[in-house]
């Protein structure tokens, strides 16, 4: 599944356990502009480090996996999670998504006098 959006916050990693770390964004998603959603994904384990590069305000594609699982309490009550887990980010606006211009070879005269060792037919 994928969602584009706005990054509004970035958390900082969380180590739960020993081997097991997340961390989590939340993105401002303005399918209607005037009542934006705020949606919170995680990233787990080797993905954490995706969020690095990301920028408060930075426009991006999130690209996802929903989960979800049952809780049952102590008294037998079931409650059920849903976790939104990111698999790759793509910025679409914002200073990582700005490319450097190509650059291109100087303007060469096509019009002038060949030169004296240019022994080419055309």
């Amino acid at each position: 599944m994928e969602i584009k959006g706005k990054i509004h916050e970035i958390a900082s990693v969380a180590n739960v356990t020993e081997t097991f770390k997340k961390r989590e964004l939340i993105v401002e998603y303005a399918e209607n502009p005037q009542y934006p959603e705020f949606i919170k994904f995680e990233a787990l384990q080797d993905k954490v480090n995706m969020f690095d590069s990301l920028k408060v305000g930075d426009q991006v594609e999130v690209s996802f996996n929903l989960r979800g699982r049952p809780w049952t309490d102590r008294n037998g009550k079931t409650a059920y999670f849903n976790t939104l887990v990111v698999w790759r980010i793509t910025v679409l606006t914002g200073a990582q998504a700005q490319s450097p211009q190509p650059e291109f070879a100087a303007p060469v005269d096509l019009n002038s006098a060949p030169a004296a060792d240019d022994d080419l037919p055309f």
